[in-house]
C-alpha cells in the first residue's frame, strides 16, 4: 500500500471510532453546544451505523480501540519522519484536532505552513485551531490571513468575528461584522454578534 493510501486508510478508520469528536467552524452550534469546550466541535450527531458500541465492553470494541490507536500514532509517526511532507503534516494536524489536541495540531499546521506559507487551507485551520485552545490573538493573525486569500470564506470570516469580539477590538470586529453580513445577509450569527458588540461598546463608556 502506498504512502497516501495508507494515510488515507488511518483517516478512515479514525473517523468510524471517533465521530463524536468531528468539529466545523460553524459559530452558532459552538455558541449552543460546545463554545469554551471543544469550541467548534459540531452540535451531536447521530453515530454512522458501524460506529463501534459504546460502553458495552465487548471485545471487538477493545479491539477497534487498538486499531484506532495504532493508526494515530502510525500517522504522528509519518510526519515526525517526513518533515517536508506537506500531507502527511497536514493529516497529523487533523488527527491531533479531532480529538481536541489542539496545540498539538498547531505544531504540525505550523509545519505544513512553512512547507506552504499561502496555502489558504492550513492558514484558516491554523485561525481554528487556535481559536478553540483560545490563543486568540494568534487565531486573529491567522485568520486576516486566510481571509485575504479567500475573502469569501463565510466561516472563516464569521469566526475571524467571534475571535475579534473575545479580543475586545470594538473597531475591528465592526468592520468584519459588516463584512460578514455583505457576505451573507442572513447569517444566524450577526443579531448576536452585534448584541455582543453594543454590550463591549456599553460597558467601555
Amino acid at each position: 500500500m502506498s504512502r497516501d493510501n495508507f494515510l488515507f486508510a488511518i483517516i478512515g478508520v479514525l473517523l468510524g471510532f471517533i465521530a463524536g469528536f468531528l468539529l466545523a467552524g460553524n459559530i452558532s452550534q459552538r455558541e449552543a453546544a460546545t463554545r469554551g469546550n471543544l469550541g467548534t466541535a459540531q452540535a451531536q450527531q447521530n453515530l454512522p451505523a458501524n460506529h463501534p458500541p459504546v460502553g458495552g465492553g465487548d471485545q471487538t470494541a477493545g479491539e477497534g480501540g487498538q486499531q484506532m490507536l495504532a493508526s494515530v500514532q502510525a500517522a504522528m509517526k509519518q510526519a515526525r519522519e517526513n518533515p517536508n511532507d506537506f500531507d502527511a503534516q497536514v493529516m497529523a494536524a487533523r488527527l491531533e484536532y479531532q480529538i481536541g489536541r489542539y496545540d498539538q495540531a498547531i505544531e504540525y499546521l505550523l509545519a505544513a505552513n512553512k512547507l506552504k506559507p499561502t496555502d489558504p487551507t492550513v492558514l484558516a485551520f491554523l485561525g481554528e485551531a487556535n481559536m478553540d485552545a483560545k490563543h486568540f490573538d494568534a487565531a486573529a493573525k491567522w485568520y486576516k490571513a486566510a481571509l485575504t486569500k479567500t475573502p469569501t470564506d463565510v466561516v472563516s470570516q464569521d469566526a475571524y468575528v467571534y475571535v475579534l469580539l473575545q479580543l475586545g477590538d470594538l473597531k475591528g470586529a465592526e468592520v468584519e461584522i459588516n463584512k460578514l453580513a455583505k457576505l451573507d445577509p442572513n447569517n444566524q450569527d450577526l443579531p448576536q454578534f452585534r448584541q455582543k458588540l453594543e454590550e463591549l461598546k456599553t460597558a467601555k463608556k
